[in-house]
C-alpha cells in the first residue's frame, strides 16, 4: 500500500486534515502539562532516589527510611528540593518529547500508508520515541543538572535561576551538559520502551474487549491508558536504571575524577559495579516511574480531550 486510501484516518471524508499543525500544537502542549505535573508531584520520591544513588551508605533504609531520615535530619521543605527545574525542565521536556512522537509516527503512517505503518507499529514507535526524546533532552539537560546538583548539596542555590547563575559562573556551558551522554543513555531506552510498550499493551487491552478506542467512553479509554501506562513504566524503569544512577551521580561534584566525559563514566562504573548500578534505589525508581508513566499517558489523553483533540491511534485498514 502505496498511498493513503481516500477513507484514511488522516483526514476527513471530505479531505480536510485532523493531524495539522494545531493537533500537534496541542498535542506538545498536553506532553508539557502532563510531565511537568507527574515530575513536579512526584519530587520527593525522586529527592529520596537521588540520595539513595549518590549515598547508598549513609540512605540505607530502603523508601519509607529514607523519606523518615531525610525529614528528620532536614526538614520536611528538603523533599521539595528542585522542585521548580524539576517542573520547568520537565514541561520543556514533555513538549518535545509527546509532540515529537506524535509528529513522527503520523508523518511514518503518511510515507509508509496504513496498512504498512500498521504492520511495523512497534518500529515506528521505537523511532519516533528515539527521535522526539534526542531532541527534548537537549533542552532537558541543563535543567536536570541544576536539579540533581541542588538535591546533592542542598546548599548549593536558592532556587532555579540562582541555580543556573552558580553552575554557569562555575563550570560554565559545559557544566550543564556534563550528563548529557548518561541522560541521552537514560532517557532514550527508557522512552522507546515507554511508548512501544504502552502502546503495545493498550492495543491488547482494545483488542481483548473486541472494542477500538472511538468504541470506548472517555473513562474506559482513560483506564486504558491508566494501565498501560504502568506496565510501561516498569518496563521503561528497569531498562533505563543504570543510565539514571550514573546521570545521579556524574552530576555529583568532583565525581569520577578529572577528565573526558568517557573516563569519569567509566570511573564511577567501576566503582560503583555493575550489579549495583543496575539495582541500588530500583525500587523506588519502579514505583515512582509507574506511577508517573501511568499519569503521565492519563493526563496527556485528558488534556488532549480538552483541548478538542483525539489522540492518534495505528489501525488496521483491512480490520
Amino acid at each position: 500500500m502505496s498511498a493513503l486510501p481516500s477513507a484514511s484516518i488522516l483526514a476527513t471524508s471530505t479531505g480536510e486534515q485532523v493531524y495539522d499543525f494545531m493537533y500537534y500544537l496541542k498535542g506538545a502542549a498536553a506532553g508539557g502539562i502532563c510531565c511537568s505535573v507527574t515530575h513536579g508531584a512526584l519530587t520527593p520520591v525522586d529527592v529520596v532516589k537521588t540520595r539513595v544513588q549518590l549515598d547508598p551508605v549513609k540512605y540505607n533504609q530502603g523508601l519509607v527510611g529514607g523519606f523518615r531520615q531525610i525529614i528528620a535530619e532536614e526538614g520536611a521543605m528538603a523533599l521539595t528540593t528542585g522542585l521548580g527545574a524539576t517542573a520547568a525542565g520537565y514541561f520543556v521536556q514533555g513538549w518535545f518529547k509527546f509532540g515529537g512522537v506524535e509528529f513522527f509516527k503520523i508523518k511514518a503512517v503518511e510515507s509508509l500508508g496504513e496498512e504498512k505503518a500498521w504492520e511495523n507499529k512497534t518500529s515506528i514507535y521505537l523511532g519516533a520515541a528515539a527521535g522526539a526524546e534526542f531532541i527534548a533532552d537537549l533542552f532537558l539537560c541543563p535543567l536536570e543538572a541544576v536539579r540533581i546538583r541542588s538535591v546533592s548539596d542542598p546548599e548549593f542555590c536558592d532556587g532555579l535561576a540562582d541555580g543556573f547563575s552558580k553552575m554557569a559562573k562555575a563550570e560554565g556551558i559545559g557544566g550543564f551538559y556534563a550528563g548529557l551522554v548518561p541522560i541521552l543513555g537514560k532517557q532514550i531506552p527508557y522512552t522507546m520502551a515507554k511508548f512501544a510498550v504502552q502502546g503495545s499493551a493498550a492495543d491488547a487491552m482494545y483488542a481483548s474487549m473486541g472494542k477500538t478506542p472511538a468504541d470506548l467512553s472517555p473513562s474506559t479509554n482513560l483506564g486504558v491508558s491508566l494501565a498501560s501506562g504502568v506496565i510501561a513504566g516498569v518496563a521503561a524503569a528497569i531498562i533505563s536504571h543504570p543510565a539514571d544512577t550514573l546521570l545521579s551521580k556524574v552530576n555529583k561534584a568532583g565525581a569520577g575524577g578529572d577528565g573526558p566525559m568517557m573516563t569519569r563514566l567509566l570511573n564511577i562504573s567501576k566503582e560503583v559495579g555493575f550489579v549495583n548500578l543496575c539495582t541500588v534505589g530500583l525500587l523506588p525508581r519502579c514505583v515512582m516511574i509507574g506511577t508517573l508513566t501511568a499519569g503521565q499517558f492519563g493526563i496527556f489523553d485528558t488534556v488532549m480531550s480538552a483541548l478538542g483533540a483525539s489522540k492518534f491511534h495505528f489501525h488496521n485498514p483491512n480490520a
